[in-house]
């Protein structure tokens, strides 16, 4: 890996751990009150799962990580409309460093998806 994605994906966590710790994320009031995105990223076992709300839209995507394998499930809705629901099973194991790095790549394509409309 080069080192600018690795500065770039550590900026990207410690914005993302630095967002969270400070309880922006849990405000009912920020939530859908206006067009910035929130962002709210949870650890699940050996995964992890990100929820990012940008006032009716919503964007998860949780991979699940055991001994044998990893799933990685995508969802987008609009509303209570699903426009994305999808899932793919890997037949292994992703490492940590490997399920923050999904997780960083999802992060900045919704980010970048997100500012076009």
């Amino acid at each position: 890996m080069s080192n600018r994605f690795l500065r770039t994906l550590q900026t990207s966590m410690l914005l993302g751990a630095v967002v969270y710790g400070a309880g922006f994320l849990t405000s009912p009031s920020s939530i859908g009150a206006s067009d910035e995105l929130q962002i709210e990223i949870t650890k699940k076992g050996l995964g992890k799962e990100v929820v990012i709300k940008q006032g009716a839209r919503e964007w998860f995507m949780l991979i699940e990580v055991t001994p044998e394998n990893s799933v990685v499930l995508r969802q987008e809705k609009e509303h209570d409309k699903y426009l994305v629901d999808e899932s793919e099973t890997h037949d292994r194991s992703m490492t940590a460093g490997e399920v923050d790095a999904a997780l960083a790549d999802y992060v900045n394509s919704v980010k970048a998806r997100a500012m076009k409309k």
